[in-house]
């Protein structure tokens, strides 16, 4: 014989009644079938309750919903030519329940076991009404009141099962009952003095459980709304899967971390007799559920879920007269049990000089108060301090039979959550290593879990969190190049990556779970009005983890956000070299910011767009070179105006022409003017470890003064006709003497410039090409044969690709 269970999502209206009738008539063998009330309504009679208990007569607008509610279903599920005796048994219930919410509004109050005859009118309605059902569908189905064979009795103060009495009767009436299937309420029970009770939270799952084991049945099924139990909350991570088979112990440390699947208590009867339980999922009956059974699981995993408890805080007993003090530990748990509050969570200092527990939200302000009465002599005479608490936190924990003999798990879990900046208060460990508890802020759950979930679940693919900022010729470029990529990266490279926001300077938009990329441009036009402040404020208020912001924009005020970013362990990629090449406190300020909080600032395409400059640069200091000498042509738009400027072009169309394809900035006057390449040889100065300005470098520039000053580019371009001449005297002393003109940057002795000059055949500069950059390296190591790299320094594309390298770098951390 086998017991099934339904909840009250699977008997929540006719439709999924009638799903429950075409699964228990799939079974050949005999069973039970205890069934909790239509959902949603247990609820409404402890309301209706309540209300009644207080004189309100809103109780009433609540029991004509509970009764339309229960005679809509029978109406709906039975032939109008069966109705009347269901519905005249229905209505005779609602009378009954009717007069218990009178009597409660009557007397102003209601008792426990006022309370228990209300509620259990969900539960007896909604079995009596499935098993008429059944019976009208051809099923050879009985109804069996479970009050008439669950009894308890008075055990301190609060109603307990005589497993004697209801043993008994379980066994003798199922065993001579015929009928194959038998329908029960779950939840309800009969006192010692005839009087109804109720069996507490996950009553209807303790029915169930007790039946199981007083009659040995094959198996205990729970039929719910999920297909088994998670390795994490599949409301919150998506990418939980279930588990197929785990031990009772695994199951009863997740469900008490919050896996709503299970109450433990319920499944103490099964567990005793050795009976195995399966979670099935009443909407998809054929996935398999998962299986618990008293032995441990096979398969030598060691995490096998993740789970959590909301809505808790701290409360800790310290002070210096706890110090070798007995009793103290006795005294605080006899103060709290004896306030009804439960204790969630036990840490002590090994100095015994404070004890912290983690309670229920609920129970925090009965325990203050209880506490500090009951200590109020040591307070009053400064040996212990008054106790405070902390709120807003939830519990997190990993599960796992297989944890104890499995060594560095808690360095994981915890290396996991501070990498995506995971405060944890407090940490517990069970002696017997089955579970790995930490304290976090509530806010930070969703990231905790689904980084968690991540490390130890997902085959190593790691997800990446993209926010961008700048959506131009670079940005646009660094976006198609994902969605391309993106399956690639995931097969290959197991990352997933994902880009959640989009900015450029009109509108954003974001989607949690992803933007489409092939429709990215659409939705960002209809997306609201950018603001840099509100940007940061959704990035920190989605709070996902490995979050990375990108920005491809070439704005201060863009770049003044990082410290902000990095400071919440928000990685940061970008190609606008402002922030590096700020003041040096600026710059420092942001590299210590990503080294505390563990969060990457990469900017290799501040210098060489895509080329491995910053990189190659960052592995010979880190192997313990020393930089002697840079010399380099780091400009891609200079290179390409002057390879392709000579005596039969003007330098305007060059520079016109370097402009529409990209090469330059937006504003070309930055480029012309030596002030982004003064950019790049500082930050490589600074990133070879000398501490350097941007007024310390020397600039030999070669536009006239009229150039510089300018103040939009139609002036400044208007100005580079006027001076042609003056651009045509450069080209002509160069070729005069065999040269080529390169704009180039040099750093030597703690000292930077940057100029134009004419460079000779032979030169390791004089056959760059295009807009191709070219660094030497002079070092201990290299100290006459320069490292070089050399390539394409300038376009959207390369430059995208450079960003998309940092990403990738990031996702190898």
């Amino acid at each position: 014989m086998k017991v099934l269970k339904f909840g009250g999502s699977s008997v929540a209206d006719p439709e999924n009644i009638n799903r429950i009738k075409g699964i228990v008539s799939e079974y050949d063998d005999k069973i039970i079938v205890v069934v909790s009330a239509f959902g949603g309504i247990t609820d409404a009679l402890l309301h209706a309750g309540n209300l009644a208990s207080t004189k309100n007569e809103d109780y009433k607008t609540i029991l004509k919903k509970i009764e339309d509610r229960h005679l809509d279903t029978v109406k709906e599920l039975i032939p109008v030519s069966h109705q009347s005796k269901v519905l005249s048994k229905v209505k005779s219930d609602l009378n009954a329940l009717e007069t218990l919410l009178e009597g409660a509004f009557f007397i102003g109050e209601i008792t426990d076991r006022l309370s228990d005859k209300i509620v259990s009118y969900g539960e007896l309605l909604s079995s009596y009404i499935i098993s008429e059902y059944f019976q009208n569908e051809d099923l050879d189905c009985i109804f069996k009141d479970s009050r008439e064979l669950i009894k308890t009795q008075l055990f301190n103060g609060k109603q307990s099962v005589d497993f004697s009495t209801t043993n008994a009767n379980c066994s003798s009436y199922f065993g001579s009952q015929n009928h194959q299937i038998i329908v029960t309420p779950g939840f309800v029970a009969m006192g010692n003095d005839g009087e109804p009770t109720t069996l507490g939270r996950g009553g209807s799952d303790y029915t169930a459980a007790i039946y199981a084991a007083a009659i040995n049945a094959e198996i205990l099924e729970i039929w719910t709304d999920v297909s088994g139990m998670y390795t994490a909350n599949p409301k919150m991570v998506k990418q939980a899967k279930a588990i197929a088979h785990i031990s009772y112990e695994e199951a009863m440390e997740l469900s008490h971390f919050g896996a709503k699947v299970l109450y433990p208590p319920t499944i103490q009867p099964v567990l005793a007799k050795g009976i195995s339980i399966v979670i099935k999922n009443t909407f998809s009956p054929n996935e398999a559920g998962t299986l618990i059974t008293k032995s441990q699981n096979d398969r030598g995993k060691t995490v096998r879920g993740i789970s959590h408890i909301g809505n808790i805080a701290l409360l800790s007993l310290e002070g210096p007269g706890m110090v070798g003090i007995p009793g103290i530990s006795k005294r605080f748990f006899e103060v709290l049990s004896q306030a009804n509050i439960s204790v969630v969570l036990i840490t002590q200092a090994s100095s015994e000089h404070s004890i912290c527990v983690g309670l229920s939200i609920d129970d925090i302000e009965k325990a203050i108060a209880v506490v500090n009465e009951n200590f109020a002599y040591e307070i009053e005479r400064g040996k212990i301090n008054k106790v405070k608490p902390e709120d807003k936190l939830a519990i997190v924990a990993l599960v796992g039979d297989n944890m104890k003999s499995h060594q560095g798990l808690s360095g994981k879990m915890f290396s996991t959550l501070g990498k995506n900046n995971v405060n944890i208060r407090v940490i517990a460990q069970g002696a017997s290593e089955r579970n790995i508890s930490c304290v976090i802020d509530e806010k930070d759950v969703k990231k905790a879990l689904n980084a968690l979930h991540e490390e130890f679940f997902e085959e190593n693919i790691k997800q990446l969190n993209l926010f961008v900022m700048g959506v131009g010729n670079v940005g646009s470029k660094f976006l198609n190049q994902i969605k391309q990529q993106k399956k690639y990266l995931k097969e290959n490279l197991k990352l997933n990556i994902r880009v959640i926001g989009i900015s450029n300077s009109r509108n954003m938009h974001f989607n949690e779970k992803g933007i489409d990329l092939k429709i990215w441009e659409d939705l960002l036009t209809r997306g609201e009005k950018a603001n840099k402040e509100k940007f940061l404020q959704y990035v920190n208020e989605l709070n996902l983890r490995n979050s990375v912001f990108v920005d491809n924009t070439a704005s201060e005020e863009v770049a003044s956000t990082y410290k902000h970013y990095l400071g919440n362990s928000i990685s940061v990629v970008t190609c606008n070299k402002i922030a590096c090449s700020s003041q040096f406190e600026n710059y420092a300020d942001l590299k210590s910011l990503a080294r505390e909080y563990n969060a990457p600032f990469l900017f290799e395409t501040n210098v060489g767009a895509g080329l491995p400059i910053m990189d190659t640069l960052k592995h010979l200091i880190a192997s313990g070179d020393k930089i002697l000498k840079i010399q380099a042509v780091l400009s891609g738009s200079l290179n390409f105006v002057f390879n392709n400027f000579n005596d039969s072009t003007t330098f305007h169309d060059v520079v016109k022409q370097a402009q529409e394809e990209g090469y330059t900035e937006p504003d070309p006057k930055i480029d012309l003017s030596g002030i982004d390449v003064m950019r790049k040889i500082l930050i490589l100065a600074r990133e070879s470890g000398h501490l350097l300005e941007i007024d310390d470098i020397t600039n030999t520039s070669f536009l006239p003064d009229e150039s510089l000053e300018t103040k939009n580019n139609e002036d400044f371009f208007a100005s580079l006709k006027k001076y042609e001449s003056d651009f045509q005297k450069l080209y002509s002393a160069a070729a005069a003497k065999e040269s080529k003109l390169k704009y180039v940057a040099q750093f030597e002795n703690g000292e930077a410039s940057v100029g134009l000059q004419q460079i000779p055949k032979g030169h390791d500069f004089y056959n760059l090409e295009g807009s191709d950059n070219i660094v030497l390296f002079y070092t201990e190591r290299y100290p006459n044969q320069p490292m070089i790299i050399k390539g394409a320094g300038a376009g959207a594309d390369v430059t995208a690709s450079g960003i998309f390298a940092d990403i990738i770098r990031i996702g190898n951390f």
